[in-house]
């Protein structure tokens, strides 16, 4: 599942690629997906400029010259950036977005992802999934003195309150759990009974608080066999130098 690193690298690559350039148009070969895509959406985006990408949580939010695409890659989402006249789609590539010679290819095989089309009128921050979500942990304000004031109201366990994504984003099982061991904090603990002192050792919030430059013993080798591994069939992380995930590498706990 693609947790949030993954998709911070993926805005990345898509914008490197064709961040700026005008949309041809798209192909849509499948609909049906936890938020039903627009069968429509070549007549919807065929010459507007793709302005910018920002990330929230693990939503996408792609800003669009009269709206916008919101996505979200569910459990077994990627995106490629292809050359659309040289490679053949493959089973469970299910969207392509064209930007003249390459396309932003959708493959998404349990479907539990989406891409979805907002009119500018529409504030994609309002969507309920979107407006309901808790701080950014890349963010200068997001700190442990404030993890810990959010968390002073609720008992549940630690591990399951960090989950919810209510007191900070883009924090998966596998992060949560190794970030929790690493610090020694049982997962059952109540969220309210931790001190900052100690929420400090989870290096502000489980692994993705890069702030804190601790990324648990690791040093972001997650990140990079996960990039290995895709480099070959992505074609967006063979695109992103190192020094522009280089946020993502960080110290190791002490």
């Amino acid at each position: 599942m693609p947790e949030l690193p993954e998709v911070e690298i993926t805005r990345l690559g898509i914008l490197k690629r064709v961040g700026g350039r005008r949309c041809t148009g798209a192909v849509v070969r499948e609909t049906r997906f936890r938020k039903a895509a627009p069968a429509n959406l070549s007549e919807l985006l065929k010459g507007q400029c793709l302005r910018s990408i920002e990330r929230r949580g693990k939503y996408l939010i792609w800003s669009f010259d009269r709206g916008y695409i919101v996505s979200h890659l569910g459990m077994s989402g990627v995106m490629r950036i292809v050359d659309p006249k040289a490679t053949e789609p493959v089973k469970h590539d299910h969207i392509d977005i064209l930007f003249g010679d390459l396309a932003v290819r959708y493959h998404d095989p349990r479907r539990f992802g989406f891409l979805i089309w907002l009119p500018e009128s529409q504030d994609p921050h309002d969507l309920p999934e979107i407006a309901k979500l808790g701080e950014e942990p890349f963010s200068d304000d997001f700190t442990a003195d404030r993890l810990h004031s959010a968390l002073a109201n609720t008992s549940l366990p630690i591990k399951e309150a960090l989950l919810t994504g209510k007191y900070v984003v883009g924090v998966g099982n596998i992060y949560c759990s190794e970030s929790l061991f690493e610090a020694c904090i049982s997962p059952l603990t109540p969220a309210n009974k931790l001190s900052t002192k100690r929420l400090e050792r989870l290096g502000g919030v489980p692994v993705v608080a890069v702030q804190s430059k601790k990324l648990f013993k690791t040093k972001g080798r997650h990140i990079f066999a996960v990039t290995a591994k895709e480099e070959s069939k992505t074609g967006i992380l063979t695109q992103i130098q190192e020094e522009d995930y280089s946020f993502l590498k960080a110290e190791s706990c002490h």
